[in-house]
């Protein structure tokens, strides 16, 4: 009886075929719901069909109900073949189910179906059309189970209770997905790589990966994503959007995993921990980092030069040497950079910032790693140890100047003459030769000098401090280098 309403209601009836169906589902009576839709187009009289036994001459129930509502209506149906159709035109119809053959109705995108209500349920798709409103916020769909389902947001209706923490779900099928999740079950595997998944619509995502199908087109830029969720926070980049604020320091945020990580910097959480070192971190991925220094993976590797690195963000950086790009300019200066960081600490020289302060001595830094230097001039440490003599250094770069007395390197060759350098820094004395420039003035008499210690020995004429003296003969002088000339006592002098 069922599929015969249906297959009246397919032919062009008005009447919501969810409320008649559901109506003899349910043995309610048909002819308490209101006079239109169906009551209202079906002019004319209908009479059971009646069985040939002469002991089952009765119409059925449903048959009865059906009359009844139709009877009672201002319009009677006027053709018996719709509404009480052959008793196998329902047997054929299921018969479909099994041998999955369906009717040669089909829909504009060729998506065939086996009733004709579901191809009218299906079109709505392509027209847009969805009749059925929400009262409470004028939301629409175009089932009226759909609506039924939403409007549980607004009454709190959760029927579906999960036995595992007493949860509740508006949706059957929400609560079999959220029991998946105390089992363990996931059911549908990927057959390319075999990972598997607890629902379909996580398979279907996951798939893309291998046919590399990016559904979800930015509009703005033209870039392509294979989720929506990845789309919609990609947007937010041309729209400047960012929903999601901090309460803490009113911080706003494109992504609530940024918010998630930032307001960290709060609380002081630090939920991963590595597990060589304990060291925590705020972030998995500076963790995972971390951890390539214990075992040596270097995965990240330069196309270029093949230097290898620990992390992609650093690859990234380190490939700006190859293509010259520096994106991070200062406003002050123009002075581009590769490097955020270098870029940030750069500008404290404009704003005159060193927030980095030695606890010894209240000296404070630009940058961290000068305190660390300075600090060692307080604890003595001495880390960088020459190979070839055994002599200690606080800095890597001290280190590495002293190494070039060994190996003779003089790397820094002056273009006016050729002459060549183990410093910089004495390069740079040596080209005042040929500049003639002598930037260091006595402050007493204002004789220049290229270099500042020729400038300081030049001083001690005006305040008579001798620094140099002669142990043998208590003798004091100037410079070293008059205590070193004296022919008897060659080696015995020190600065006082």
């Amino acid at each position: 009886m069922l599929e015969n309403v249906r297959n009246l209601l397919s032919v062009g009836l008005q009447a919501p075929q969810e409320d008649v169906i559901s109506s003899l589902e349910q043995r309610e009576a048909p002819w308490m719901l209101e006079q239109e839709g169906l009551m209202s187009c079906c002019p004319g009289e209908i009479i059971p069909e009646m069985k040939e036994n002469p002991t089952e001459m009765s119409p059925s129930l449903e048959e009865m109900e059906l009359q009844r509502f139709i009877n009672d209506s201002p319009n009677k149906f006027a053709f018996r073949e719709f509404c009480i159709a052959p008793q196998n035109s329902s047997h054929i119809e299921h018969q479909r189910m099994h041998t999955e053959e369906k009717s040669s109705v089909i829909s504009e995108c060729q998506k065939t179906f086996m009733h004709r209500a579901s191809l009218a349920v299906h079109q709505r798709i392509h027209t847009k059309d969805r009749p059925y409103e929400c009262k409470e916020c004028e939301k629409t769909f175009s089932q009226s189970s759909s609506l039924v389902e939403h409007q549980r947001i607004h009454t709190v209706d959760k029927p579906h209770k999960g036995k595992q923490f007493g949860k509740t779900f508006s949706h059957s099928d929400r609560l079999a997905e959220r029991q998946k999740i105390h089992t363990g079950e996931k059911p549908h595997e990927c057959k390319q790589c075999g990972k598997t998944f607890t629902n379909n619509s996580n398979l279907a995502v996951h798939q893309r990966i291998h046919t590399g199908e990016k559904p979800y087109e930015c509009k703005q830029c033209g870039k392509t994503f294979s989720q929506s969720s990845t789309h919609a926070v990609h947007q937010r980049i041309h729209t400047g959007e960012k929903p999601y604020e901090c309460k803490q320091c009113g911080k706003t945020f494109s992504h609530s995993s940024c918010l998630a990580k930032h307001q960290r910097i709060h609380t002081g959480e630090k939920p991963h921990a590595c597990k060589q070192c304990g060291k925590t971190f705020r972030e998995i991925s500076s963790c995972a980092a971390h951890q390539r220094i214990h075992t040596g993976e270097k995965p990240h590797e330069c196309k270029q030069c093949g230097k290898m690195f620990t992390n992609n963000s650093n690859l990234a950086v380190h490939q700006r040497i190859h293509t010259g790009e520096k994106p991070y300019e200062c406003k002050h200066c123009g002075k581009t950079f590769r490097q955020k960081s270098t870029h940030t600490t750069h500008q404290r020289i404009h704003t005159g910032e060193k927030p980095h302060e030695c606890k010894q001595c209240g000296k404070t830094f630009r940058h961290t790693s000068h305190l660390a230097r300075h600090q060692r001039i307080h604890t003595g440490e001495k880390p960088h140890e020459c190979k070839q003599c055994g002599k200690t250094f606080r800095h890597t770069s001290h280190l590495a100047r002293h190494q070039r007395i060994h190996t003779g390197e003089k790397p820094h060759e002056c273009k006016h003459c050729g002459k060549t350098f183990r410093k910089t820094s004495a390069l740079a004395d040596h080209q005042r030769i040929h500049t003639g420039e002598k930037p260091y003035e006595c402050k007493h008499c204002g004789k220049t000098f290229r270099q500042s210690s020729t400038c300081a020995v030049h001083q001690r004429i005006h305040t008579g401090e001798k620094s140099y003296e002669c142990k043998q003969y208590r003798k004091t002088f100037r410079q070293s280098s008059a205590l070193a000339e004296q022919p008897e006592n060659p080696h015995c002098g020190e600065i006082l």
